[in-house]
């Protein structure tokens, strides 16, 4: 029975029938997407395989089915590949087309200048030529957009535009035809008349025009004078406008041209004009530009597929930009009053710290909000750090640093940020730094002194990082745990040692004057005082590494252990070769005899092997 047979013929006259047709329509598709004149002669497509044979045999279902027959592009037809086309391409549409241009500007200009020169042209003339070139251009450039040569259309607004500007300028500047406001409301005209291109056009470059144009008027139309109020209020209206402007738009690029221009004006205005009695309106108008760049970061777009560098454009604006505000109100205020300068950075802290919320609190880019973030937080914590110079003196920095190192290790841990515990480590450094290689104490007392206390501080500090750290498991923590435990005994020691030195230069200080009149007996007095001093270092070393070793045996810490004998072993150097020579013989005596009785007690100790250090070893060793 051949039905099925020949229900399958059918099937397969219908298919061929289909695809023939579909190939067909996709070939005159093609055909009329070419221009007329490049369009290759109409060729009779060739049918497919099962149309010219139906009776061919039907592919089992193991065999291939055929493939879709290749299409040939208008590209592979009209361009054919060759190894230079793109930088043939490149050559012959960009960079003729701006040596074209430039070609084209210098003769014009060449030729107004001979007419100029010769009084063909009046200056009425001049400026009217100027601004009809320049609205020509614009109008021009539009039929070339239309086509599709964008670069080439933008690259004509550029030239016309920046004509409108230049003879705008020359009406106002060189032949004094209109008066400054007539000057400014037509510069700001065709501001705006871009600025409307470019949201039309959806073209940043346009925009990036209009900002340029926009920052340049005020410069254009100078008069010398103090304008400071109208200045900047256009400023602070330009810079609005541009953050409404990357709002809606993902033109990051914009906020660095608006920055960069607001920062020369507000500069060059600075340098010519500022007085004291100008204080409040300039801080008013620089906190205004402060606060446009710093919410400007949470409300950009972000292009997709944005290169890294621009990127960061909003984290390095908000660095940026919190530095310049600082240094300028710096500036101006810390001459008036430094304690209001210090309550301004805390403000400047407490800002950044609630912008870092808002960007959490935002739905930004992960990446960019996490950048966004910790950069916001750093700020905070720098003009922290910076208050604490500005409003205390001497040791009251240090120790200032210290408590801000504690504050922050403790919040750091509660919230598990090891961001925060950098910071932490960032205080505590500088303020050792400054304790050790700054800071310069008169003490009177012993003991219960700034010094001391100062020292103290940095101790409990070093201690509760060695705690922190200590708590952890990874190596890092670890590292910084041991640092932080030698860093606390060196500075202990040396607090220690400190008063020992403070104390007998007090002593020395007393027979200095005899000197004069009875010279031999005060420097007998003066040589018995430094060798007691000497004597008394080497008993505090002793003693120090007598209750490390004590501590370490205790804690069962061979860390601990081994810093005491390091330490000891000093004190053996110093006892063998300079307390020998130098101090006298009791001293002597009792040099030896101390260290002495320590080194037996210390080696009693390791050979009764109290603490099982032997069978740790055959354990390692048998393993």
């Amino acid at each position: 029975m051949d039905t099925p047979q020949s229900d399958l013929e059918a099937i397969r006259k219908i298919l061929a029938d289909l695809t023939t047709r579909v190939y067909r329509i996709e070939q005159r598709l093609q055909m009329e997407a070419q221009p007329a004149v490049n369009r290759p002669p109409a060729a009779a497509p060739p049918p497919p395989p099962s149309a010219v044979n139906p009776a061919a045999p039907t592919p089992s279902s193991t065999d291939k089915m055929p493939a879709t027959p290749q299409v040939p592009t208008a590209s592979s037809v009209l361009l054919p590949v060759q190894s230079n086309g793109d930088l043939e391409s490149r050559i012959g549409s960009h960079w003729l087309n701006r040596i074209g241009i430039a070609a084209l500007l210098i003769g014009i200009s060449y030729f107004l200048k001979f007419a100029f020169d010769n009084n063909w042209i009046g200056p009425t003339g001049r400026v009217t030529i100027g601004i009809l070139a320049g609205i020509a251009m614009v109008i021009w450039s539009e039929r070339f957009r239309a086509h599709g040569y964008k670069a080439f259309s933008y690259s004509l607004k550029a030239v016309g535009i920046g004509a409108l500007y230049l003879s705008l300028w020359a009406a106002f500047q060189v032949y004094n035809l209109i008066p400054s406001g007539v000057a400014f409301a037509m510069m700001l005209a065709v501001t705006a008349a871009t600025a409307a291109m470019a949201l039309a056009e959806d073209a940043q470059i346009l925009a990036a025009f209009a900002l340029a144009g926009g920052f340049s008027t005020p410069v254009l139309l100078s008069t010398g004078q103090n304008r400071e109020l109208a200045l900047f209020i256009y400023v602070a209206i330009l810079d609005l406008a541009t953050l409404i402007l990357v709002t809606f738009k993902p033109w990051r690029r914009l906020l660095v041209m608006s920055y960069a221009g607001t920062l020369l004006l507000y500069l060059g205005w600075y340098s010519s004009f500022y007085s004291r009695n100008q204080l409040g309106l300039t801080i008013g108008f620089a906190t205004l530009f402060f606060a446009i760049f710093a919410i400007a970061p949470l409300v950009t777009l972000q292009p997709e597929g944005e290169i890294a560098i621009f990127a960061s454009i909003p984290a390095i604006l908000a660095f940026v930009n919190a530095g310049v505000y600082f240094l300028q109100a710096y500036v101006m205020v810390h001459e008036v009053d430094k304690t209001y300068m210090a309550w301004f950075a805390l403000a400047l802290a407490a800002i950044y710290i609630y912008l870092s919320r808002q960007v959490h609190a935002r739905e930004l880019t992960p990446g960019a909000s996490e950048i966004l973030y910790y950069l916001h937080l750093a700020v905070a914590l720098g003009f922290i750090t910076i208050a604490i110079p500005i409003r205390l003196d001497a040791h009251w920095i240090t120790i200032g640093w210290f408590v801000e190192a504690g504050i922050l290790l403790w919040v750091a841990n509660r919230i598990k940020s090891d961001f925060l515990n950098v910071f932490a480590l960032g205080a505590l450094v500088l303020g050792v730094v400054r304790l050790l290689a700054i800071d310069n104490f008169t003490t009177t007392q012993l003991i219960f002194n700034t010094r001391m206390a100062t020292h103290a501080v940095a101790v409990a500090v070093l201690g509760a990082v060695a705690w922190y750290a200590a708590k952890r498991e990874d190596e890092p923590a670890r590292t910084v745990a041991a640092v932080a435990v030698v860093a606390l005994n060196v500075l202990a020691l040396i607090a220690l040692s400190r008063e020992v030195g403070d104390y007998y230069s007090r002593q020395m200080a007393d027979f200095r004057p005899a000197l004069r009149n009875q010279w031999r007996a005060a420097y007998a007095e003066l040589h018995r005082i430094e060798i007691e001093r000497d004597f008394t270092y080497s008993a505090l070393w002793m003693a120090y590494g007598a209750m490390l070793m004590v501590i370490g045996f205790l804690r069962r810490s061979a860390f601990v252990r081994w810093q005491a004998l390091i330490l000891i072993a000093a004190t053996i150097v110093k006892v063998f070769v300079y307390d020998v020579s130098e101090l006298d013989r009791q001293y002597r005596i009792v040099s030896f005899i101390v260290l002495g009785v320590l080194l037996l007690t210390i080696s009693f100790v390791y050979q009764r092997d109290w603490l099982k250090l032997s069978s740790k070893a055959n354990e390692g060793s048998a393993k």
